[in-house]
């Protein structure tokens, strides 16, 4: 029997796995299917404007076609946590809300930019294509361009587990799963140089809701011979 929700997508996708990790938390069954992006299919585009994953389809809603469809990660978790409420993934306090949406904001775009621009393509995606890893362009990435980014999220933790409110939700999950890639790729977060970020990592991919997807990811990206 087909579940009421379904996720097009790809395996490895940071943002695909966000949403998986958030209706793992929420413990809400859903169906996957596969959709390879490049080039996206026409009936893929029709759902899909900006050809991006994930899209999610609310079959209760309808079952083909662009009704019930939303794109975007952000926009699905979002619905999702207005859907199932329980447990809230979301900060209820206006302030503390709006830095959960900034947090995710940032993993989706600053961090997701240098990750998977600057490590997850040049050496994974490389190597699945049959081509030779950019190992200098993923040493410049780990060395020049994550550091500042990574001293912010160092501060923005402060001395707590987790970014907003001291309590785990949307933000971490936003971030840590751009952290899968960047390990994906060879890469981690240097605990000596900022072990507030490197613990938060540790503790929010060691959640049943990650590491299923890490396991079920892992097979698809084996270690490159490489050392950043």
């Amino acid at each position: 029997m087909s579940a009421e929700l379904l996720i097009y997508g790809m395996k490895g996708s940071p943002f695909v796995r966000k949403v998986q990790v958030l209706l793992a938390e929420k413990g809400i069954a859903y169906d996957f299917k596969g959709v390879n992006i490049f080039p996206a299919p026409d009936w893929f585009v029709e759902i899909s404007p900006a050809k991006k994953i994930p899209v999610l389809r609310d079959r209760s809603v309808a079952e083909e076609g662009e009704g019930g469809t939303i794109a975007d990660s952000s926009a699905i978790c979002a619905y999702l946590e207005r859907k199932h409420p329980t447990p809230a993934l979301y900060p209820s306090e206006a302030f503390e809300y709006g830095r959960a949406l900034w947090f995710e904001e940032y993993a989706d775009s600053e961090l997701a930019a240098r990750v998977g621009l600057g490590l997850f393509r040049p050496l994974v995606v490389a190597r699945l294509l049959g081509q030779e890893p950019d190992v200098e362009r993923g040493r410049k990435t780990l060395r020049e361009e994550l550091p500042p980014l990574f001293d912010y999220l160092e501060r923005a933790l402060g001395g707590g587990d987790y970014l907003v409110g001291g309590i785990f939700g949307v933000a971490d999950i936003a971030v840590a799963s751009q952290i899968v890639n960047l390990r994906f790729a060879g890469g981690d977060v240097d605990a000596g140089r900022w072990p507030r970020l490197a613990a938060h990592a540790d503790r929010v991919l060691a959640r049943p809701s990650f590491a299923a997807c890490i396991d079920d990811e892992r097979r698809f990206f084996p270690p490159g011979d490489y050392e950043l």
